[in-house]
Parts: structure tokens; sequence; C-alpha cells
């Protein structure tokens, strides 16, 4: 099995629990956009800044251009919306823990892709309209495969993004209201 497969696998659960919280949502309601926004921003915004702490920027080339931290805040600030309070972002202290955590957000970039079309028209979109260049995500494919070659690797890989995923279901749980 490949790295990416089986990240895919260890947090199939996880990602579907969080799919299925967002879909309740409407993006083409201001309301439920802006609940969105915080939900994402009460995860997002620790999760990425914890994983720069930690050397994202020595894994993902061009990671201070491509990060999306600062699109969600102008979204927000664009709705009349405040940051809500952050999660505890897991640690990333290992590599694989590193990969687990970039894993989770790199891959919400592509899921972004899809929400942007369900989006209300006029409102703010620099979250979810955040590309990366060309090729991005198969760099980033290869590289999880270069990278985590062991089982215990991925092992470690797999259980951080289950808890970076987790960390995005209590935001949810305690911004949505639906």
């Amino acid at each position: 099995m490949t790295a990416h497969a089986a990240l895919r696998d260890a947090t199939r659960q996880a990602h579907d629990r969080l799919d299925r919280r967002f879909s309740a949502l409407n993006l083409a309601s201001i309301v439920d956009y802006g609940d969105f926004l915080r939900a994402h921003a009460a995860a997002f915004l620790p999760v990425e800044h914890a994983l720069e702490r930690s050397g994202a920027a020595a894994l993902i080339a061009g990671w201070h251009d491509i990060k999306r931290g600062n699109a969600l805040k102008s979204d927000l600030h664009a709705l009349g919306v405040a940051s809500p309070t952050p999660e505890n972002a897991p640690d990333f202290e290992q590599r694989a823990e590193l990969l687990g955590g970039l894993y989770v957000l790199e891959g919400s970039r592509l899921g972004g892709k899809i929400l942007y079309k369900a989006v209300g028209s006029g409102f703010p979109t620099r979250f979810l309209a955040s590309r990366a260049p060309v090729g991005h995500w198969r760099s980033f494919v290869a590289m999880l495969e270069e990278m985590l070659y062991s089982d215990g690797d991925r092992a470690t890989a797999g259980a951080t993004a289950v808890r970076t995923f987790e960390c995005f279901e209590r935001a949810a749980g305690r911004v949505l209201t639906k």
C-alpha cells in the first residue's frame, strides 16, 4: 500500500464525519458561509501556525507563498465576522507527524476547489479560491511516498492526520449551530 493510500484509509472515518458536518451548511447563505469560515478558522489557523513552527517550510516548496491563513482572516474580516477562539492544534514534532498534519491541510485545498463553486455570489472567497502551483498535490504525494517509507512512519502520520481532522471536528462542534 502506498503512503498516500495508507493516510487516506487511516483518515477515512474522521474525514467523512467532518464532511457530513459541513455538508449541512448552505454556502450560498451568508450566515452559513460565515459559520463555515469561523469553524475553519478555529482549527485551520492554529494548525497552520503549528505546522509552520514545526518546519513545514523546509518540506513544502514555497510554503510562505501558499499558506492560506491570511486569506481566511481576510474573508472573515470582509464579512465582519470575528475569529473564534482557536482550538489546540496537535503536536507536529516528528517529521511523520508534520506530514500527517500537512496531508490534512494540503488535501483541504482540493476540497476547497469544489466548495468554492457553492459559495454565494459576491462573498469573499480568498480562502477557498487559494491555489497552489500546478503539480503541487502530485509533488506533495511523491514526498509522502519518499518520506513515509516505514510502517511506523505511516502509522504515526495517519494517527496525526486523524488528530488534525479531530481538531477541525471540535471546532465545527463548537462553532456551528446546524
